[in-house]
């Protein structure tokens, strides 16, 4: 091991700072600094190109184990690794002897580095100072804060399959508990939009087995206080059944669930929000169609199943890319809620096209949240690019049966 012949007498410059030279390996200076007293590791001066530029290094917790994260800059990305203490001063000293000149160290107790030139040659400087105020060490054990918590039971999860009597988030349910809880945050960003002086309606077609219809009863008359009455629509008979059972069993006096279709379903004057999760194709335009007739505050829709763009989008423009099949499947779902939300922008709402949940959970992934505002858009642009692609929406048939008003402006 090469060590550091020329050592520097120590002086002080009245700061109690004190620089000198170590006569010391970089392996025994290693073993001194990487501790829990190091608050941050630089490599830098790399001089090989398929290294990493730059390396940053820093204590953190995870699982109640110190460990050493290295952040590693390559181009524009930042890969990170998790090493032991042992695993760590093998990496460093690799880097050191392999590719990097320089190594700037930072403790609580003493600041330091290890300058290499092209020759290999290590130089070790130490700059003592007060001992520093402990920093805090990240932990990396985060666990996301959920609306409905693990570990608190919920009688409606527990029925549905999702929780254990204990509390405890079944592993193949997982996906469906994030879900609840993503819409939930959904709900919560648009509670000022709902009274909490009179009874709220809300409607969710297409119901299903109605984790979500379930989840905002509970949230918002439980958790949140709101005098709220939900109805569930849905075509299956056995589902409304059941999920009819359950709520009573719970004591869900204003949660009922009715068999039947989106287009077909009467009986209410005003609704104050909709909710669609997955209605296929054209049941989607059919409820957003009802929202609007009820004048909604609020939408909440996830569009499922997109045919109907992809049975008439023409345009010589595109045809190029649209000859591919599942390009032209994919650019007439997006465009098909572009326009439902342009739509809906045309009727008084503000519109935002949000990710509902990662795709890796589903590729049903877009939520399309409109609140009421009263400020109607214009539609002419709408008009000239629907015309352009030869298209003509179950939707823009219900709000403009007579078509689209050319010259409507906001």
């Amino acid at each position: 091991m090469q060590r550091i012949l020329r050592q520097r007498r120590p002086f002080c410059d009245g700061r109690k700072k004190v620089y000198f030279m170590m006569k010391k390996t970089v392996e025994e200076f290693l073993e001194e600094v990487i501790s829990e007293d190091l608050i941050l590791a630089v490599l830098s001066g790399c001089r090989k190109r398929e290294l990493p530029s730059r390396v940053r290094i820093r204590p953190v917790e995870l699982k109640g184990e110190i460990l050493y994260q290295a952040s590693a800059t390559q181009g524009t990305k930042v890969i990170h690794t998790n090493y032991g203490r042992d695993a760590l001063l093998e990496y460093m000293n690799q880097c050191l002897k392999g590719g990097y000149s320089q190594l700037q160290i930072q403790g609580r107790r003493m600041d330091g580095s290890i300058l290499v030139s092209k020759k290999g040659k290590h130089t070790i400087k130490v700059k003592q100072h007060p001992e520093k105020k402990a920093v805090k060490i990240m932990s990396h054990n985060r666990v996301k804060k959920y609306i409905l918590p693990e570990g608190r039971p919920v009688p409606f999860l527990i029925d549905l399959g999702v929780m254990s009597p204990e509390g405890k988030i079944h592993a193949a349910s997982f996906d469906k508990y994030k879900q609840i809880n993503r819409f939930l945050e959904f709900i919560e960003d648009i509670l000022p939009k709902l009274s909490r002086e009179r009874e709220i309606t809300i409607v969710n077609f297409g119901c299903g087995k109605s984790y979500l219809t379930f989840a905002m009863y509970y949230f918002l008359r439980e958790l949140r206080g709101y005098d709220v009455n939900i109805i569930g629509l849905d075509l299956k008979a056995d589902v409304i059944e059941n999920c009819s059972r359950l709520a009573e069993s719970y004591g869900y006096e204003k949660l009922r669930f009715y068999q039947g279709d989106i287009a077909g379903f009467e009986g209410l004057e005003k609704v104050d929000m909709v909710v669609t999760l997955h209605a296929c194709d054209k049941a989607t335009d059919y409820a957003l169609a009802k929202a609007v007739q009820w004048n909604a505050q609020v939408i909440l829709s996830v569009p499922c199943c997109q045919h109907e763009l992809n049975g008439m989008i023409k345009n010589d423009l595109l045809s190029p890319v649209l000859k591919y099949g599942i390009l032209k499947e994919r650019m007439s779902a997006l465009l098909t809620d572009g326009i439902r939300a342009n739509l809906l922008e045309s009727k008084g709402y503000s519109v935002q096209i949000l990710e509902f949940i990662d795709m890796e959970h589903t590729p049903k992934n877009l939520l399309i949240r409109a609140v009421k505002t009263g400020k109607e858009k214009s539609v002419k642009k709408l008009g000239e690019m629907t015309e352009a692609l030869h298209a003509e929406l179950t939707l823009e048939k219900l709000l403009y049966p007579q078509g689209m008003p050319a010259e409507k402006e906001v």
